[in-house]
């Protein structure tokens, strides 16, 4: 989202007070960086956590939306900037890490903030997941970790329409990786979930694979058991 359509986004879901609040927070980091730290932990409080616009548990909230706000106000760039959002996430509870992740496609960052998105891959927390794999992975993770993270999403159950940029990113490879999933699933008489069919759409001709193909599919990243042991 644009730091217009978030406020146009939170103008139904917050306070007036909550408004004024976010307002003033992002005044005065505008002037002083460094107060950033302060606000950032307390947007949750004052400007509310409810979901942003449908009941999705892994999209937008109004702390995620109120917190990526004041963190585009931030008059910072470079290394600068690199080690302020650096010390908010690592520092951080869940719902701030997952709001600077929400937050890099407005920060000009560039490849700086992707060991955060490699962090957050690292997790079992699924909205944290979820918000990794967002439009700034999208545009700069590298092939692999974007597709061992699509895979991770399969195997937790983090709905696959949740990551904007899936149909872009989507290779042969991927779907490789997808069909041994829904092959083993189903030679385990285990439900396949349904959102991987349109990626495996995109590639017809890749075929789905023996059990001994499934020693190749890759799960450094998913921090679970592999789909054998699952």
């Amino acid at each position: 989202m644009t730091p217009d359509q978030l406020r146009t986004a939170l103008e139904d879901r917050m306070t007036e007070q909550g408004t004024k609040w976010l307002a003033d927070a992002r005044a005065s980091v505008a002037a002083d960086p460094g107060v950033v730290r302060g606000l950032f932990p307390l947007v949750g409080r004052r400007c509310g956590r409810g979901p942003l616009e449908a009941a999705d548990p892994h999209g937008w909230t109004v702390d995620d939306a109120a917190r990526a706000l004041l963190l585009a106000a931030l008059p910072l760039t470079g290394t600068a900037l690199l080690e302020e959002i650096g010390e908010l996430y690592r520092t951080g509870d869940a719902a701030e890490r997952r709001a600077v992740l929400r937050a890099l496609p407005l920060l000009p960052v560039g490849d700086g903030a992707l060991p955060l998105v490699r962090d957050a891959l690292r997790t079992n927390d699924t909205r944290l997941v979820a918000a990794a794999l967002g439009d700034y992975a999208t545009d700069h993770l590298d092939a692999d970790t974007y597709r061992q993270g699509v895979l991770k999403c399969v195997f937790t159950g983090i709905p696959l329409a949740a990551l904007p940029g899936l149909r872009r990113r989507a290779d042969a490879e991927m779907a490789r990786m997808m069909a041994a999933f829904a092959h083993e699933r189903t030679a385990a008489g285990r439900a396949v979930p349904d959102d991987i069919e349109p990626v495996l759409a995109l590639f017809p001709d890749v075929v789905v694979p023996g059990h001994r193909d499934l020693e190749a599919v890759p799960t450094a990243t998913t921090d679970r058991r592999s789909p054998r042991e699952a």
